[in-house]
């Protein structure tokens, strides 16, 4: 079954449709223009005589064209993570920005031993049915902090986490206490050493529910202990948390 983060249906579709999408009838097929400014519009480039970087834009303009507009990163990221939540078949996901950052992210999951493949259209199909790993490569978790997002999906579902401490920093430079101290109010066992955060179950066997009540409301603190809290046995209460749209 999918876990119920990835239950939203715009993220979603059968996988014998898995192509680019055709464009809505009303637009036309021919390529719009591309976007002008009026004569009295200028747009200067900095002055070598400025300290930092600026732009001078005198107006007023009119601007008119079509821009397509990806799915968002910060959404894609934790959904992209929360996919190792399940165990039977494969997620579909649709919307997905093509960005560096996606596909970094997209080689964690690889060498968690998950089945990544991408499509045209931003549709990124993953089956983490075959995950043989709770450490994913240190390389490719330094380079993002949304990285130390499989923290929460992988001690949620296997019992047991080893990743390296977000963007390579520090626990002290990058804070993640929030992150600790929820997964132990989830009765985790959590250890912090040679730049790695090292989580297990305190039973042996998974996560229980339990309460946790953040300090300020930490948007991926809240995602990760989502997608813990949702394989936990029994139920979570978090309270004072980021609230996304």
């Amino acid at each position: 079954m999918l876990s119920p983060i990835l239950q939203h249906p715009s993220l979603f579709l059968p996988l014998y449709t898995l192509q680019s999408p055709k464009p809505p009838k009303s637009l036309s097929k021919t390529p719009p223009p591309p976007l002008s400014l009026n004569p009295q519009t200028t747009l200067q480039t900095p002055s070598q005589n400025h300290n930092h970087s600026s732009l001078i834009i005198s107006g007023p303009s009119h601007l008119s064209g079509h821009v397509h507009i990806s799915g968002s990163k910060n959404s894609a990221l934790p959904v992209l993570a929360a996919a190792l939540c399940c165990s039977e078949g494969p997620s579909i996901l649709r919307g997905i920005p093509d960005l560096s950052d996606v596909t970094t992210m997209i080689s964690i999951l690889r060498s968690l031993g998950a089945r990544v493949e991408v499509y045209d259209g931003g549709v990124v199909v993953v089956d983490a049915e075959g995950i043989g790993s709770v450490e994913p490569c240190s390389d490719s978790v330094g380079r993002i902090r949304a990285g130390f997002f499989v923290v929460g999906p992988l001690v949620g579902r296997f019992g047991e986490a080893v990743v390296r401490l977000p963007g390579g920093c520090e626990i002290g430079a990058r804070p993640i206490d929030l992150y600790v101290r929820g997964l132990r109010a989830l009765s985790a066992v959590v250890e912090v050493g040679h730049g790695k955060l090292h989580v297990c179950a305190a039973n042996g066997k998974g996560l229980i529910g339990g309460r946790f009540h953040f300090d300020y409301p930490s948007v991926g603190a809240t995602e990760t202990l989502m997608m813990a809290a949702s394989m936990a046995n029994g139920v979570t209460v978090l309270t004072n948390v980021a609230q996304m749209n």
